[in-house]
C-alpha cells in the first residue's frame, strides 16, 4: 500500500492531534478524549464501538469484506497526557494548566484514528481489525485495567500491536527489536522519621536530612557494586523532601525514586538491597525509616515472530534502509507490556524528528509522522489479514 493511499486522511488526522493537544487529560480522567474518538469511530462506521472498557478505554471493530475469518488483530494507542506545564507556545498550545501532551499521546491517538478511518472505508480484508484506544498509560496501568476487563476475550483478539514516537529519531524510520525493549519499572518510597529540634543543637537531634542524603548516596552502591556491568538497572532517587525552616532540624523527611531493570533477579535483587541498604543506613544514624517498594510495570519483551513480521511491515511503509531492527534496549517503561503478556505481538518506535525530549516541557509530536503511523497501522492490518 503506498503512502498516498492514506494522504486524504492526514489533513484530519492533524486536526484531530492539535484539538487533543489543547484538550490535555490525566491517567483515566480522559472523559473528553474518549468521547471524541468514540464519535469519530462511529462517524467512521466502525461495525461497533464500545466504550467504558478499563473504566474510559475505547475500542472499535473494524470487520473487512475479503471474507469471515477468526483471525484478528488488535492495534492500540494510548490517549493520556502529563502533569506538565507546557512552555512550547504554539497556536494550539495546551488549554489546560499543568497538564500537557509531552509525550505525543496525542499523535498515537490521531494516527490510530486515522487508520480506522482509512480501514472503514476500504475493508480490504479478512477477520476483523480491533482499534484500542487506552487511558492511563502515564502510572496509571490503564492496559491492564482494560485486560483485566475482558479486553482480549471480548474482542477475540489474537495479535496485539503497539508504537511510540521517538524524538531524534528521523521522520519517515522505523526502530524496533526482538525480546527485552522496555525496562520494568518499579516506585520507591522512603519515609524517614528522626528527632527534630533546634537547628543550633544537632547533638540533642537525630537529623533525617542527614539519613535521607546518606541513604541517597549508599543506594548509588546497588549497580555500582551490586550489578553485572553486562546488566542494566537504574536507581534513581528523584524526590526530596524535609523541613520548612532554615534553623529547624526536622522530624521527618522522604525520598521517592524508581529502580529499571530488564532481568526478574536483577529487580528481585535490586528490591532487595533498596529496603536493607535504607533502613541499614537509618538505623545506623539512629532514624526510623520505612520503605515501600511498590512493582510497576513489567519489561516489556517483543515476541520474535511478530517482531519480524512488524518490520516487515515498516519496510514495506519506509523502505529496506529505514527500519532498524537492533534498536537499544530503553531504561524507560511502557504498561503495553501487559498486552504482550496477554497476546503475542510487537511494539515498533517511529521517528519523530528532531523534537525536545519526550516529557519535556517543550515537546511537540511532529505532525510530519502522521502519514507513516497511519500507513503502517493500515498495512499492518491488511497484510496480517490478508485473504
Amino acid at each position: 500500500m503506498p503512502m498516498n493511499a492514506v494522504e486524504e486522511f492526514v489533513a484530519d488526522a492533524r486536526e484531530w492531534r492539535r484539538d487533543i493537544h489543547q484538550n490535555p487529560e490525566l491517567l483515566y480522567d480522559v472523559h473528553r478524549t474518549s468521547a471524541f474518538v468514540a464519535e469519530k469511530l462511529r462517524a467512521f462506521g466502525c461495525d461497533e464501538v464500545a466504550t467504558g472498557i478499563g473504566r474510559t478505554g475505547v475500542v472499535g471493530v473494524i470487520r473487512g469484506r475479503l471474507g469471515e475469518s477468526k483471525n484478528t488483530i488488535g492495534l492500540r494507542a494510548d490517549m493520556d497526557a502529563l502533569p506538565i506545564h507546557e512552555t512550547t507556545n504554539l497556536p494550539y498550545r495546551s488549554q489546560a494548566e499543568g497538564k500537557m501532551h509531552a509525550c505525543g499521546h496525542d499523535g498515537h491517538t490521531a494516527m490510530l484514528l486515522g487508520a480506522a478511518r482509512y480501514l472503514a472505508k476500504t475493508r480490504n480484508f479478512a477477520g476483523s481489525a480491533i482499534v484500542i484506544f487506552q487511558p492511563a498509560e502515564e502510572g496509571g496501568a490503564g492496559a491492564k485495567a482494560m485486560i483485566d476487563d475482558g479486553l482480549m476475550e471480548r474482542f477475540g483478539v489474537a495479535q496485539v500491536f503497539g508504537m511510540h514516537n521517538m524524538p531524534k529519531l528521523p521522520i519517515g524510520r522505523f526502530a524496533i527489536r526482538k525480546g527485552p525493549f522496555f525496562a520494568a519499572a518499579d516506585r520507591i518510597t522512603i519515609d524517614i522519621e528522626g528527632q527534630g529540634g533546634h537547628a543550633a543543637y544537632p547533638h540533642h537531634c537525630v537529623d533525617p536530612v542527614l539519613a535521607g542524603a546518606q541513604i541517597v548516596n549508599a543506594l548509588q552502591s546497588i549497580v555500582a557494586r551490586g550489578v553485572d556491568p553486562l546488566d542494566s538497572c537504574v536507581v534513581s532517587v528523584t524526590r526530596f523532601e524535609a523541613g520548612a525552616n532554615f534553623n529547624v532540624i526536622p522530624q521527618t523527611a522522604q525520598l521517592l525514586g524508581t529502580t529499571r531493570t530488564f532481568s526478574p533477579a536483577t529487580r528481585d535483587f535490586a528490591e532487595r538491597r533498596v529496603i536493607e541498604i535504607a533502613r541499614g543506613v537509618g538505623s545506623a544514624l539512629g532514624a526510623k525509616v520505612d520503605v515501600k517498594y511498590e512493582r510497576g510495570y513489567p519489561m516489556m519483551s517483543n515476541h520474535p515472530d511478530q517482531a519480524d513480521f512488524a518490520a516487515g511491515v515498516a519496510r514495506k511503509v519506509a523502505g529496506e534502509d529505514k527500519v532498524s531492527t537492533d534498536a537499544p534496549p530503553i531504561m524507560g517503561a511502557e504498561d503495553f507490556s501487559f498486552m504482550l503478556e496477554a497476546r503475542p505481538g510487537a511494539f515498533i518506535i517511529l521517528g519523530n524528528g528532531d523534537s525536545a525530549g519526550l516529557h519535556d516541557p517543550k515537546y511537540d509530536f511532529n505532525d510530519a509522522a502522521l502519514p507513516y503511523g497511519i500507513s503502517y497501522w493500515a498495512q499492518l492490518v491488511e497484510t496480517a489479514l490478508a485473504a
